[in-house]
């Protein structure tokens, strides 16, 4: 059986996912309840702290709220990589062409 299957490492995960992404447990519950969830807000935050157990489907939707919150955050900042010690490209404008050449 995977970890995830069972409803205590569900919520683990999940609370884990709103942890690294400053998601708070109110802003989950609204998104769950406007997909019909039927627990209550208090509910959700006792299944997220392993006090209370909830049934597959409504734990899955409480998932799918996490889920689409993160998919709303701004992308994270990307580490640049080195230019191996060549001069990086000059930009380039929207046309695809060097920026300073004449048309």
């Amino acid at each position: 059986m995977d970890e995830f299957e069972k409803p205590e490492g569900q919520a683990q995960a999940t609370r884990e996912a709103m942890e690294e992404s400053g998601i708070t447990v109110n802003a989950v519950w609204m998104r769950y309840f406007s997909f019909t969830g039927a627990a209550g807000e208090y509910e959700i935050d006792a299944y997220l702290n392993g006090s209370l157990q909830l049934p597959a489907h409504e734990r899955d939707l409480v998932s799918h709220a996490v889920n689409e919150l993160i998919k709303e955050l701004p992308p994270r900042r990307m580490a640049p990589y080195s230019t191996n010690g060549k001069n990086p490209e000059p930009e380039r404008d929207p046309y695809g062409e060097k920026s300073g050449e004449n048309r």
